[in-house]
């Protein structure tokens, strides 16, 4: 009898299946007529891009499944990425842009354009059939802290193309035994490795204690997780729906990439491009450098460089061999830094970043997946593929704002040799020269140390003037106190006398004045009110302004309490706000964490990066080079002038 209730429920449930798939075919199927008749779906199109499908309805049915979260595009008629961009409302729904526009939004004005990529590739990793693709050994590692993620993940498992192994962590019981339930019934699984993990290390500790040694055994492995990320206080279920696209669930991606690991025994690495509505600066440093010097120490990685490759989110797909130094080491979770952990700045979101690096110091490549070309590559300039942007056009995205406020240094001027320390190794020479100091830069050390010590005493609370550096550095070098003053205001000298402007930004900030738009500048620095304001006046800044400087006010961007002094005032204020500066950190990053609109422009010596230009070598770092600062200092300035690309 109980069977056959079973096999009638079963019946049933097959027959309910079959009826709601006809009704989404028909809806499918009235979509694309719409399509088609607005001229925005086209097949041949879409399968240059895309791959191969069985029908023109199956293609178009991929477009909408994936339109909401990736930035593919359904013709050369219509630009998704550009459509969510332009109404955020449509993003933040969840709702397909294609059909937003069709039925909604162009009845309402919404803008559109022609696809258009932000971003090519400078080459392309093609993918051919290979008789021994098929045959590598697979590690699938999956981290499921959500039981809804136990069904995503299963649905992939249940189409890879490949038999592989399944190491899972899973943060509770109940989710162990459902992952052992479903996942032992596939075929395509073969053994099987469940284990409830406690919450630490996030994804990448239970990875590293329970199945790090164990993962050098395979050819490939993939890493995947169920943790819901915030950003800005918002979950992005776009975010992991993305990752998981191009990781784990597109079957045309995932047999791609296969080959390529198995025709290219040099490729490490893969992931896809950032996730295309994260802000362009997230392949940066930020705030985890300091962390990232362990790592450093151990595998002899080069952190030179702000901006890096790396699988932001915590997911990808490599050869085991080439994250061994990883892998091999024996941990334990107290290696782990424990909850809560910030959303930014540890040493996991520090290993997170290192993993390209790693791969690449072992002698292989990072490779990736496009998804608005399609194609695949080698190439990792798209880390700056958010920083191309006319004047004209920085120009119009800013006059949308009532209220518009600049950092300072390296943002409106800059110093023409590019060093901030040069003006203290220049007062180091005039010491030298009294027969005070052995050189130079004995004087940058000192006056450098001294500065850091009085923010210790005040541990790190309001902020340190100039005047008070230098009334230290009299007690401790027997100075005279006016002797001192007089240093402190050579010092301010020949800082100024290295001020140039940034002409195309000192241009942009008079045309928003034109506009009667208020105009604040923000600086942490340890230059005076005065001293900020005479460098602005002397790169051209005529237009009225109110300045904001740490030293005076004792808040500081990079502290954060600046923000939160800037949104009080603005709580009074009518009309809309937006900073503009280079700080990853402080002029964009803890700008936007206290809810503020930023625009990140590239430091000068970011822009030299993007721009291809051979590494500065500085063999003794942290000194001061004069050769070095003679021969790049101008030609990374002048390069930086504007800070995007497109001038």
């Amino acid at each position: 009898m109980k069977k056959l209730v079973r096999r009638s429920l079963a019946g049933l449930y097959r027959r309910a299946t079959i009826l709601l798939r006809g009704r989404e075919f028909l809806r499918v199927k009235r979509h694309l007529r719409m399509a088609k008749k607005a001229g925005i779906f086209d097949l041949e199109w879409y399968q240059q891009h895309y791959g191969m499908f069985k029908s023109e309805t199956a293609a178009f049915e991929d477009y909408l499944n994936k339109a909401p979260y990736a930035n593919v595009n359904p013709s050369a008629k219509f630009d998704t990425e550009h459509y969510l961009r332009s109404h955020l409302d449509i993003y933040h729904s969840g709702a397909n842009p294609l059909l937003h526009y069709l039925y909604n939004g162009r009845y309402e004005g919404r803008a559109v354009q022609e696809a258009r990529p932000r971003w090519l590739p400078s080459n392309q990793l093609i993918a051919k059939e290979t008789p021994t693709w098929h045959q590598q050994k697979v590690a699938i590692c999956l981290h499921i802290f959500y039981p809804d993620f136990v069904d995503k993940f299963f649905r992939c498992l249940k189409a890879f193309p490949l038999e592989v192994d399944v190491f899972v962590a899973c943060a509770s019981e109940e989710i162990c035994q459902d992952v052992t339930r479903r996942y032992s019934r596939l075929k395509r699984v073969g053994k099987l490795k469940v284990v409830k993990v406690p919450n630490r290390g996030r994804n990448f500790g239970p990875l590293l204690v329970e199945f790090g040694p164990e993962l050098l055994d395979y050819d490939l492995m993939c890493h995947l997780h169920s943790k819901k990320s915030l950003y800005s206080g918002r979950e992005q279920t776009q975010w992991f729906d993305y990752l998981n696209q191009y990781l784990f669930k597109d079957k045309h991606v995932v047999s791609c990439l296969l080959r390529l690991f198995d025709e290219h025994p040099e490729l490490g690495i893969y992931y896809p491009t950032t996730f295309w509505m994260m802000p362009p600066w997230v392949n940066h440093w930020t705030c985890n450098k300091p962390f990232a010097r362990e790592f450093a120490s151990q595998w002899g990685i080069d952190l030179t460089n702000n901006f890096i490759s790396y699988p932001v989110g915590g997911m990808f797909w490599a050869r085991p061999k080439a994250l061994k130094p990883l892998l091999e080491k024996v941990y334990t979770y107290e290696d782990f830094p424990a909850e809560p952990l910030p959303n930014d700045g540890s040493w996991l979101h520090a290993l997170e970043r290192v993993l390209g690096l790693l791969a690449e110091k072992n002698g292989y490549k990072q490779f990736f997946y496009h998804p608005p070309t399609g194609h695949f590559t080698d190439d990792q300039s798209h880390l700056f593929a958010g920083y191309h942007k006319p004047p004209e056009q920085l120009f119009t995205e800013l006059r949308r704002f009532d209220h518009v406020s600049f950092d300072v240094f390296d943002t409106v001027l800059s110093r023409r040799l590019n060093e901030p320390d040069y003006a203290k190794y220049q007062v180091g020479q005039y010491l030298q020269e009294q027969g005070l100091l052995p050189n130079p830069q004995s004087f940058v050390a000192l006056r450098n140390e001294t500065e850091l010590a009085l923010r210790k005493e005040h541990n790190f609370s309001g902020d340190v003037c100039i005047n008070q550096v230098y009334d230290r550095l009299a007690l401790l070098m027997e100075l005279d106190p006016d002797h001192a003053r007089g240093l402190m205001e050579l010092e301010f000298d020949f800082d100024l006398q290295q001020i140039v402007a940034k002409q195309e930004m000192v241009e942009l900030v008079h045309k928003l004045s034109d506009l009667n738009k208020t105009l604040w500048f923000i600086s942490d620095t340890y230059y005076s009110h005065k001293q900020v304001e005479t460098m602005l006046r002397k790169v051209g800044i005529s237009a009225s302004f109110t300045l904001f400087v740490s030293s005076e006010l004792g808040l500081r961007k990079d502290r954060g309490d600046m923000w939160q002094h800037i949104r009080e005032l603005l709580e009074t204020l009518p009309g809309s706000y937006i900073h503009v500066g280079d700080n990853v950190r402080s002029d964009a990053q803890l700008c936007g964490d206290h809810g503020l609109a930023n625009l990140h422009i590239l430091h000068p010596n970011d822009k030299w990066q993007a721009a291809g230009m051979p590494p500065i070598n500085n063999e003794h770092q942290g000194e001061i080079n004069e050769a070095n600062i003679f021969k790049w200092g101008p030609l990374v300035s002048n390069l930086g002038r504007y800070p995007f690309f497109g001038e």
